[in-house]
């Protein structure tokens, strides 16, 4: 049997299962790497926090405040990545599923078809990514005035809303849409070329998943700077609006109080440090996606084939997989 069509009457729950495993393995893994890349993005080049490069960064990181500190905020992606990835992984199976039965497997509408997935999926995933992503990046600041996920989420709440956690999500979607579209397209034709058979070949996951989001990341980087001002912004007076030093923010404090939506962003970012700004952090991003999206394919698509190959019903239980049952092929 072909894996990547799971068994006939297996519930959508299987694809969720695996992607949500997927997705907290990615962001997990290489988060040490994120943080650095927020602090890249968001930092002025001023005082002892200077990051110069992502491998300097990580020294001070390291150094300054200790391993276990390049870890915080990893709850609030722990607890939204799951059910986001699930959701992402899940709507575009269904959606290529539909779009993709239609054609011969050579055809050229494919690509398109896979693309479309994808900003399906994503438009699911943003909706439940987002505010796990704000919160992250607040508690991934130095200096910090957030203890951890729960407090920086009741503190937010309590003093500004739950609704500034989605400020950023149409500018995450103009980063992420793309990021997808790219990444599935380039993913599925590397798998063309490399797994034309369609057999369960971890090397050829790892390599297109790395690759495919490398590239993705590298040219997405601008609307992703823009995303990081946006939930990181100092307001008016010095008062940390989410971050723990209102003057290492890199909205200069000429800059307005609250910046507003992706064009807003952008400018301002131009304005305090030139076109090059947008792509602050570059480096650090395609360093985290290469081994992030290499593990989320390649631990995605193993799991797609693990459920292929067992008679466990895992729409009824999908808790069952974590306790190992079908991983050896039962």
């Amino acid at each position: 049997m072909d894996y990547e069509g799971l068994p006939d009457g297996s519930s959508p729950i299987s694809h969720m299962v695996a992607g949500s495993c997927a997705g907290i393995m990615e962001h997990s893994v290489t988060y040490p790497v994120d943080c650095v890349k927020t602090r890249l993005q968001c930092l002025r080049p001023l005082g002892a926090h200077r990051y110069i490069s992502l491998t300097e960064g990580l020294k001070q990181l390291f150094r300054q405040e200790g391993f276990l500190r390049s870890f915080r905020g990893v709850g609030a992606v722990v607890f939204g990545a799951g059910p986001a990835h699930a959701l992402y992984f899940g709507l575009y199976e269904h959606m290529k599923s539909i779009l993709v039965s239609q054609t011969r497997p050579d055809s050229s509408y494919n690509h398109f078809a896979h693309a479309l997935s994808g900003t399906c999926a994503t438009v699911a995933h943003d909706a439940v990514m987002t505010p796990a992503d704000a919160i992250k990046q607040r508690l991934q600041m130095f200096n910090s005035p957030y203890h951890n996920t729960l407090d920086c989420l009741r503190r937010v709440c309590r003093n500004e809303g739950f609704g500034i956690l989605y400020r950023a999500y149409l500018t995450q979607l103009s980063t992420n849409v793309p990021f997808q579209c790219i990444q599935f397209m380039t993913y599925e034709l590397l798998q063309q070329k490399l797994n034309p058979s369609k057999e369960y070949l971890p090397w050829t996951h790892i390599i297109s998943g790395g690759l495919a989001g490398s590239t993705a990341a590298a040219l997405t980087t601008p609307m992703d700077v823009c995303k990081t001002v946006l939930n990181t912004q100092t307001y008016g007076g010095g008062r940390p609006g989410g971050v723990g030093v209102s003057n290492e923010a890199i909205v200069p404090p000429a800059a307005k109080p609250v910046i507003r939506g992706l064009f807003g962003a952008c400018r301002a970012v131009v304005q305090s440090q030139g076109a090059h700004g947008l792509f602050l952090g570059m480096n650090a991003r395609v360093v985290a996606a290469l081994p992030g999206t290499a593990i989320s394919w390649s631990v995605y698509e193993y799991f797609k084939w693990a459920l292929s190959k067992s008679t466990v019903d895992f729409g009824a239980s999908p808790c069952v997989l974590c306790c190992g049952y079908g991983v050896r092929g039962r």
